[in-house]
C-alpha cells in the first residue's frame, strides 16, 4: 500500500486527519523524527510534548516522542495540557514544542501543534512544508530513521508553574468577589482552571470539566452560538457575574455577560489593549481585517499604534515579532501576548477581563459596552463553486468604496460601514463581515453583498 499523501493533513498551520486512517502512531513518528532533523538544524536539543484529552493522543505522542529520540534529539513529556500550557513550555524551557489537538475539531480527529524555542511559529512558509517532505521521505523508506545514540524521554509537569507564570501578569488575589460560570466542554480547559482560579475569590461554577475527547455534551467550540446555550443558561440560573468557555485545546477563550449575553471578541480585544498600554503607554496593537473598527479607534484614542494584519496565527505572530507589539486579538478569540512570547492563550485573556470586572463595580454588561461602538454581522458562510469571480463580482459592485485587498476584499465607506469577503483556505467558502454604526445599515450590506455571491452560485 502506497504511504497517506501527507499534504492531505499537514496544512498550513498545523497537521489534522482522522485516526487512524490518516493520523496514527507511523506518521505521528514519521513527524516526529522530521521535526526533529529540522530543529537540529537550529540547534536543538531537546523538544517539549504535550497533549489533550482525546483518546488517541497519549498514543500519538509518544509514538512523535519516539520519532524524536531516534534522530538523536530529546523529549521532555509534560503529558496532559493545553495548547497554551505547550507555549508556557516552549519558552520558559526554550525547547521546540509539539501539541498533540484538534482543537474543536470532533472527536474521530487529531493534529499537531509545532513550534519552536520561544513558542515562535512553525507554519507552511517556516518549516512545516519540510517537515511534511521529509516525513513523506520517511514513510516511503528513503530516508534512514535512526541514529547510532537515540536520545532519552523525560517525564515532567509544569502546570503549576504555569499557572504561576500567568499570575505574574495579571494579579487576581485583590479583585472584589466574583461568581464565575465556566464551560470547559469536556476539554483541557476542565485541567487548566482549577490550578489558574484556586485561591482567588472566584466561586467557580464548573460546566463539563470531565476530560472526554468525545465531547458528550456539546462541541468544543464556542464559536458556534449553539454550544454556548448551556453557559448562557447557568450564567442566568446561579445569577454569575461572568461566563466563561473554552474551546478543546482551551487556547481560545468566549465571555458572557451576567445576563447571559456573548461578550464580542472584538469587544476583548479593545478591552485587553487598553489594559496592555497601561502599562505600555504607545505600545503597538495586532488586530486582524475583520475586528470590529473600535478596536483601531480606541488603541489610537489612548495613544497606541493600532496595526492591522490577515487573519490567521502565523501572520499575527510574524506582525508581533516584527512590530514589537504587546499585543494582538482576533475575531475568532485567538488572543495573544507579548508577555507570553507572542503566543495565544485564552486563559490569560480571561483572567484579564476577571481582573478588569474585578476591579471595578459595574456589571460586565455596561463594562463592555465601552468597546462596542459598531453592529457587526459576525461570521457568515457561503458555498461558491468559483470563488475568484464571486470577489469579482462584489468588487464591480462597491467600485465607489475605499477598497483594500490585505486579505480578501475589505470595502469601507464613508458612513463608517464596511464589510470583509475572503476565501477559505480549506473549503469552497466565502467568508462574510460585515459592520455598520448603525442595525438597518449593516442588514442592508450583508443583504447585498449575500446576494451579489450567492447569485453567482444559483
Amino acid at each position: 500500500m502506497a504511504p497517506l499523501d501527507l499534504s492531505q493533513i499537514i496544512k498550513a498551520y498545523d497537521v489534522r486527519g482522522l485516526v487512524p486512517q490518516q493520523l496514527n502512531a507511523d506518521v505521528a513518528g514519521a513527524i516526529g523524527s522530521a521535526f526533529a532533523d529540522l530543529m537540529a538544524q537550529e540547534g536543538a536539543q531537546s523538544i517539549v510534548v504535550a497533549h489533550d484529552m482525546r483518546d488517541s493522543s497519549p498514543e500519538l505522542a509518544n509514538a512523535f516522542a519516539r520519532g524524536v529520540t531516534q534522530r538523536g534529539l530529546n523529549v521532555v513529556n509534560v503529558g496532559l495540557g493545553s495548547t497554551d500550557l505547550l507555549y508556557y513550555a516552549a519558552g520558559a524551557l526554550n525547547m521546540p514544542g509539539a501539541m498533540f489537538t484538534a482543537s474543536h475539531n470532533p472527536a474521530q480527529y487529531n493534529g499537531i501543534k509545532l513550534c519552536r524555542a520561544g513558542a515562535a511559529p512553525v507554519g507552511q512558509d517556516s518549516g512545516l512544508a519540510q517537515v511534511r517532505e521529509a516525513a513523506q521521505r520517511l514513510l516511503s523508506g528513503s530516508m534512514a530513521p535512526s541514529v547510532a545514540t537515540p536520545g532519552t524521554v523525560t517525564q515532567s509537569t509544569v502546570l503549576e508553574d504555569y499557572a504561576a507564570h500567568l499570575h505574574t501578569l495579571v494579579p487576581l488575589a485583590k479583585i472584589r468577589p466574583l461568581k464565575v460560570v465556566v464551560d470547559a466542554g469536556n476539554g483541557m480547559a476542565g485541567y487548566t482552571v482549577p490550578a489558574v482560579f484556586k485561591d482567588l475569590p472566584l466561586t467557580v461554577i464548573p460546566l463539563y470539566f470531565e476530560l472526554d475527547g468525545t465531547f458528550p455534551n456539546h462541541e468544543a467550540n464556542p464559536l458556534e452560538p449553539a454550544n454556548l446555550r448551556d453557559l448562557q443558561a447557568a450564567v442566568r440560573e446561579h445569577q454569575a457575574d461572568i461566563g466563561l468557555a473554552f474551546d478543546g485545546d482551551a487556547d481560545r477563550c468566549f465571555v458572557v455577560d451576567e445576563n447571559g449575553d456573548a461578550v464580542s471578541p472584538s469587544a476583548i480585544t479593545g478591552l485587553v489593549a487598553l489594559r496592555e498600554l497601561d502599562k505600555h503607554p504607545g505600545a503597538t496593537i495586532i488586530h486582524n481585517c475583520i475586528t470590529s473598527r473600535a478596536v483601531p479607534e480606541l488603541v489610537a484614542e489612548h495613544g497606541g499604534v493600532p496595526v492591522r494584519s490577515r487573519v490567521g496565527h502565523s501572520f499575527i505572530k510574524q506582525e508581533m515579532a516584527d512590530t514589537g507589539a504587546v499585543f494582538g486579538g482576533e475575531h475568532s478569540a485567538h488572543y495573544y501576548f507579548k508577555d507570553f512570547w507572542n503566543a495565544d492563550t485564552g486563559m490569560l485573556a480571561a483572567m484579564h477581563v476577571l481582573a478588569a470586572l474585578g476591579e471595578q463595580d459595574t456589571p460586565l454588561s455596561s463594562l463592555a459596552k465601552e468597546y462596542e461602538r459598531y453592529v457587526a454581522s459576525g461570521e457568515i458562510n457561503s458555498t461558491v463553486d468559483d470563488q475568484a469571480e464571486a470577489l469579482n463580482r462584489v468588487k464591480a459592485t462597491f467600485s465607489d468604496a475605499d477598497i483594500d485587498e490585505l486579505d480578501g476584499l475589505t470595502s469601507s465607506f464613508s458612513d463608517g460601514s464596511w464589510f470583509n469577503l475572503r476565501a477559505s483556505n480549506t473549503e469552497p467558502l466565502l467568508r462574510l463581515n460585515a459592520e455598520a454604526p448603525q442595525a438597518e445599515r449593516m442588514a442592508q450590506l450583508r443583504d447585498a453583498v449575500l446576494a451579489i455571491v450567492r447569485e453567482s452560485n444559483s
